[in-house]
């Protein structure tokens, strides 16, 4: 194997090309079975595993279509999992509904965001998922394999945030109220907000409103990068979510085995060094090259029409 090879090298060479060959074979392990290293770290470059099983969602009653929803194909108290369809098909809606207790996390909540990630997650047809709150004011993934996006329209304290911080992209109103509001009752944030945080605006920074607790609105979470996006509020209260799902239209055309390769890529890589990362994104990029997207890629450019991409 390419770490067992490298390890051979004298010296702290050889350590280092060695964790770097497993640091890129952990990597391609999470692409699933069947997936490989280029020929240039490991060896022959074979063809890809199937992303997924897909997921048969369980019986249950569900509310009437809104907004362009389908049928709810999972219904529960307090977290909401909707499959878009038409134009939007693709699109999944993770809606959080615990208005009793201002979305706040619960051990209930925590446990459904966690089945419902799995399942999404081995979901072939899932192209981008959008989380948000189904109570008017309040925000409260993932590990996911497809895009993510927060989309922040009322209250992000704490939790909120933290889950918030977990997707790929976040938008917000211009009213949202964001922040890691823990150091007021004694405690640090506990969901990846110390380590999150830092991440997305820089150490400096981060700190600063960790030790303060302080509380920004949409426009301050904009300047500091925290958000990519901020929406003057509508009337009817959900402009980010409306910007969440323009954008995740632009994803739903490229091909998703490539949107999902391109996020591992982006997500691994940025906890590496870069020579490291690039060996990640060789990696990443060889998986695309036998799919049959690719192919219908370049037959579609050839003949002057829209792809039919199948996650294939």
């Amino acid at each position: 194997m390419a770490a067992a090879a490298a390890a051979a090298v004298p010296g702290a060479l050889g350590t280092l090309q060695a964790g770097r060959a497993r640091l890129v074979a952990a990597c391609c392990a999470r692409l699933g079975p069947g997936w490989r290293l280029p020929g240039s770290v490991t060896g022959p470059r074979v063809a890809p595993a199937v992303w997924a099983r897909g997921w048969t969602p369980a019986a249950g009653g569900g509310s009437a279509p809104r907004r362009g929803y389908s049928s709810e194909v999972k219904t529960e108290d307090e977290l909401r999992v909707r499959y878009l369809e038409e134009e939007n098909r693709g699109i999944v809606v993770l809606g959080i509904n615990r208005a009793y207790a201002k979305n706040t996390f619960s051990k209930s909540l925590i446990k459904m965001l966690s089945k419902a990630v799995d399942a999404l997650k081995s979901d072939k047809k899932v192209r981008t998922i959008i989380v948000r709150s189904e109570v008017p004011g309040i925000f409260c993934a993932a590990n996911l394999p497809v895009p993510t996006i927060a989309a922040i329209d009322g209250l992000a304290l704490g939790g909120g945030l933290e889950l918030a911080l977990a997707c790929d992209i976040r938008v917000a109103a211009s009213s949202a109220k964001m922040g890691l509001v823990e150091t007021k009752l004694a405690i640090i944030p506990g969901g990846g907000g110390t380590q999150r945080l830092p991440r997305a605006i820089g150490m400096s920074l981060a700190k600063e409103l960790i030790f303060s607790a302080r509380v920004l609105d949409g426009q301050e979470a904009k300047a500091v990068g925290l958000i990519s996006h901020v929406l003057e509020q509508n009337q009817e209260g959900d402009a980010a979510y409306r910007k969440a799902l323009d954008l995740a239209r632009e994803f739903l055309p490229q091909g998703p085995v490539a949107v999902r390769v391109a996020k591992l890529a982006i997500n691994q890589g940025m906890e590496v060094d870069l020579v490291t990362g690039l060996a990640i994104e060789e990696a990443c990029y060889a998986q695309t090259i036998p799919t049959k997207d690719r192919l219908e890629g370049l037959l579609a450019f050839k003949e002057k029409r829209p792809p039919r991409y199948k996650g294939e």
